[in-house]
């Protein structure tokens, strides 16, 4: 199963601001610095989230990002609900019109389940339980921060 470029950014976004220290907060700059991708990406998948309740966002000079309560206990599997926006798993209706074996066709019921059954299996894991401090060590020290774990 495979994620959309969106709901992997916003991931990386989330676990970014887990393995901050609670108080810091990070500017949308300093997340995509961090996750490698561009500023408007990581702009447009904060702005989710924030509106999703997943992060809190103070404005201002000294303002930035960090994770709610709310986002501190999500999990991976409700993110990927929340983030893709494919009703059809196998994209049988798309630009060019319907798949000519749409009408009684069994492979989109089985897609559908086991898009369900790959997020179940991601419902036990916490997002803000992923980032390690081996691996978040050298990011941040990477965009100026001390690292937070």
């Amino acid at each position: 199963m495979k994620i959309n470029a969106f709901a992997d950014v916003s991931l990386r976004a989330l676990m970014v601001l887990a393995a901050a220290p609670e108080a810091d907060l990070l500017t949308t700059q300093a997340v995509a610095d961090a996750v490698g991708t561009p500023y408007n990406h990581v702009s447009k998948a904060m702005a989710k989230l924030r509106m999703l309740g997943l992060i809190d966002v103070e404005r201002g000079r000294n303002g930035g990002s960090r994770l709610s309560a709310a986002g501190r206990n999500v999990t991976v599997g409700q993110v990927l609900r929340q983030l893709d926006t494919r009703e059809d798993p196998a994209d049988c209706i798309g630009p060019g019109g319907q798949c000519p074996l749409i009408h009684g066709c069994r492979l989109r019921g089985a897609l559908a389940r086991a898009r369900e059954a790959f997020y179940r299996e991601l419902d036990d894991v916490v997002v803000a339980s992923l980032p390690a401090s081996h691996q978040m060590g050298p990011v941040f020290e990477a965009i100026g921060m001390r690292p937070g774990l």
